[in-house]
């Protein structure tokens, strides 16, 4: 059976109704979420400002076992976070509902993308590209976990303990401690989708292994701008930030050269006219 041939706009309404069903997945999580507000914000968006928080203290267990005394053994937050406007905390509950919702629903906002690009693709082109979702997904989360338990948690003891003047307290306020938190999460885990983006960049001939190579050098120090600019000021924090960025960099190289490799290895078997 011939599959009849799709028009502009046919592709368009079909493009609508995977936005709309991604939409609607994003909504409805977080609608759940906003629900269960209350649980979500005292264990998940301001469980760094809890002294006992894993990460915390596994630092304290850390340096106590090679005699070090650390701060971390003796977290205190005696600031509490100040909403400043009526609305400021039904707002920030509504939009860090949403922000959940997409992170929960990325598997599925990639299906629906898949499902729309997946017909234009040849069998063979469909089968080679089946774990997309997966991968995708999985540095997805990485990047997530990384952010949360290892990039939030000492961003927010720098942040609340980072004193200019004894004449200055630091209350901060909801929505910028919330963007905080957000926008790490989003920002990191969009980083970890790097091999993903090499690899279909290297599949079109826009990146090239030798091109990774060659601005190498360049990448670091892009890489320990940002991890600057979205970590503590210290060399410790931006470290431990950029070596798994730096890694998953290599491993775009990786990945760019065996799809190079396997281009020219196609054309090479081609038949000749």
């Amino acid at each position: 059976m011939v599959e009849k041939e799709m028009s502009f706009l046919d592709h368009l309404e079909e493009l609508r109704w995977h936005l709309v069903r991604s939409f609607a997945a994003i909504f409805i999580i977080a609608i759940l979420i906003f629900i269960n507000i209350n649980f979500v914000f005292d264990e998940v968006l301001l469980a760094h400002l809890k002294p006992d928080f894993s990460t915390y203290t596994f630092f304290c267990k850390v340096f106590s076992s090679i005699g070090i005394d650390s701060s971390f053994c003796n977290i205190n937050f005696k600031q509490t976070l100040q909403a400043l406007n009526p609305t400021q905390q039904l707002m920030t509950g509504i939009w860090s509902s949403l922000i959940l919702g997409f992170v929960v629903a990325f598997p599925y906002i990639l299906w629906e993308m898949w499902r729309f690009v997946a017909p234009g693709l040849h069998s063979s082109e469909r089968k080679k590209s089946r774990g997309f979702i997966f991968i995708s997904s999985l540095l997805f989360f990485l990047g997530v976990l990384f952010s949360y338990y290892v990039i939030l948690p000492m961003s927010v003891y720098f942040f609340y303990n980072f004193e200019i003047s004894d004449s200055i307290q630091n209350n901060f306020k909801l929505e910028a401690y919330i963007s905080l938190i957000t926008n790490t999460l989003l920002g990191v885990a969009v980083f970890f989708e790097l091999p993903v983006l090499i690899y279909f960049l290297s599949k079109i001939g826009l990146i090239t292994p030798q091109f990774l190579r060659k601005y190498r050098k360049h990448a670091l120090v892009v890489v320990l701008v940002l991890s600057a600019i979205i970590t503590p000021p210290d060399v410790a924090s931006q470290v431990i930030v950029a070596v798994p960025i730096m890694i998953l960099y290599e491993i775009s190289i990786h990945i760019s050269n065996l799809v190079i490799k396997k281009q020219q290895k196609n054309v090479s078997k081609s038949p000749r006219v």
